[in-house]
């Protein structure tokens, strides 16, 4: 289908080490991590973007969060949260 293409183009990106889909529950759906580190990842940002979406409708009732990058010493982490649906790409950061 048209998202798994999209998925390994995303997975084939230089530097690219994770990637990973949660559903609005917090469960991943789609991962190319371990299991315990998925789940992991998935509860603490879903939590993340939850808060960050009220943040951005608290400061403008107007608008809504569409992206947001955390970036480490050791992981870029960006995330793209939808209604149904939250996409997590892991990267390198020195790429």
């Amino acid at each position: 289908s048209e998202g798994e293409e999209i998925l390994k183009r995303i997975q084939n990106y230089k530097g690219v080490t994770g990637l990973l889909i949660v559903n609005k529950e917090g469960v991943p759906i789609r991962t190319t991590l371990d299991n315990s580190t998925s789940v992991q990842y998935a509860g603490h940002l879903r939590s993340l973007a939850a808060q960050a979406q009220h943040c951005v409708r608290d400061i403008d009732p107007q608008n809504d969060l569409t992206f947001f990058r955390i970036r480490s010493k050791k992981y870029e982490v960006m995330v793209a949260p939808d209604s149904e649906y939250l996409l997590v790409v892991m990267q390198n950061p020195l790429n």
